[in-house]
């Protein structure tokens, strides 16, 4: 399997378009999204550990526009505790 450093899925599922969804896809979701074609295609070069990232309702957007599920397009899943967790953790003082 071909290790990713992408931060989001969005060339990986490009891929996996035919040439005619391709090209649509490549008119149709800057206009949804609203941007630039330059700001889409450096959506698509961020990297792991960059500091550069998609504004959530972007990220939100193409989630739908690619169908697939919430958190889905991200490469890499935050982990981290709740709030209770943090609280129960905490020293008393």
């Amino acid at each position: 399997m071909e290790e990713t450093f992408e931060k989001y899925k969005i060339n990986a599922i490009l891929d996996n378009l035919t040439v005619k969804e391709y090209k649509f896809a490549m008119k149709t979701i800057p206009k949804v999204l609203d941007v630039s074609m330059n700001t889409f295609h450096n959506y698509r070069k961020i990297k792991l550990g960059d500091v550069q990232d998609i504004p959530y309702e972007k990220v939100k957007l193409l989630e739908i526009l690619f169908g697939i599920e919430n958190g889905g397009l991200a490469n890499e899943k935050l982990r981290g505790k709740s709030l209770v967790e943090l609280f129960k953790g905490q020293k008393k003082e």
